[in-house]
């Protein structure tokens, strides 16, 4: 069962600053600019923090900048950019020329990545299920309150006619297997990447902002060639633990966040290796179990 969620504003929990950045209105211009994800939590911000509170907090601070794969976010809003509207893509195109090679015999033409690209929106788009499940607004901007805290989300496709949201995935192989430690077993990419936790919150927010609870779905595509594609459902017991994991785990996320808690270190991300200090001393037979 879901714990309760409180919609209350609790002046305790925003500060004056973060009420201040709340005023200014999130559009798509702005949506992905630093200052809103200080104002406001979302499933990616509160994902990093359950990998490595560290890092998150380093990088939410501005004392961190994560070396990301550029060539895969590209890719992926390559795709993203295609559905949400032929001026859209057109526009994301235009802004990205590093898509097109600039010398040797593939000169002028796209390089690899982005042809499986074009292969993934393909094999979308020529498919009639996929064409009349995602029908719907595109690239909508939902805010809420879960928790006391103040949340962000962006769906990619959300019929409230029919009472859905559709999110794009691309993934290596759709059906490949990921080792969880923690359980001791292997698991589908979905749950690898926590997928269920950011669409049990899109779901509370567009509750939230539209009076109306919509069914999750995810499309996911492969960067295989040729692409393999699949629609999924999340089963309801799955959506019901990530939310209350988030319930579970915000209070002291927050903490953190406002500074009355230490952040907890993982010593396994990027950051962390970097920052560390040589100041212990483990014995051989535990460095497997750290």
């Amino acid at each position: 069962m879901i714990k309760n969620l409180s919609k209350t504003k609790s002046t305790s929990k925003i500060s004056s600053t973060t009420s201040m950045m709340l005023d200014q209105k999130l559009t798509p211009n702005n949506y992905y600019e630093s200052w809103t994800d200080r104002a406001y939590m979302s499933p990616t911000v509160f994902k990093r923090f359950l990998a490595c509170e560290a890092e998150a907090l380093a990088e939410l601070q501005g004392k961190w900048e994560p070396v990301m794969n550029s060539t895969a976010l590209v890719v992926g809003n390559w795709l993203h950019s295609y559905f949400e509207s032929e001026k859209a893509h057109a526009k994301f195109v235009d802004e990205h020329p590093e898509a097109i090679s600039s010398r040797g015999p593939s000169k002028g033409y796209l390089k690899k990545d982005f042809k499986i690209a074009e292969s993934m929106i393909e094999a979308l788009s020529d498919d009639h299920d996929f064409n009349l499940l995602y029908q719907g607004q595109k690239e909508v901007i939902v805010t809420g309150e879960i928790g006391g805290y103040p949340w962000k989300g962006k769906i990619d496709c959300l019929n409230l006619k029919q009472g859905y949201f559709v999110d794009l995935k691309t993934t290596k192989d759709i059906y490949e297997g990921y080792w969880n430690p923690e359980i001791r077993e292997r698991e589908p990419f979905v749950y690898a990447y926590n997928y269920q936790l950011q669409m049990a919150v899109y779901q509370e927010l567009i509750k939230q902002q539209f009076g109306i609870e919509c069914k999750p779905y995810i499309v996911a595509v492969s960067k295989q060639e040729p692409p393999d594609k699949q629609a999924i459902d999340l089963p309801d017991y799955r959506l019901a633990n990530a939310m209350n994991q988030v319930l579970e785990s915000l209070p002291h996320i927050e903490e953190v966040i406002k500074g009355g808690a230490k952040p907890t270190r993982c010593e396994r991300c990027d950051y962390c290796r970097y920052t560390k200090d040589l100041d212990s001393v483990v014995s051989a037979d535990d460095l497997l179990e750290r």
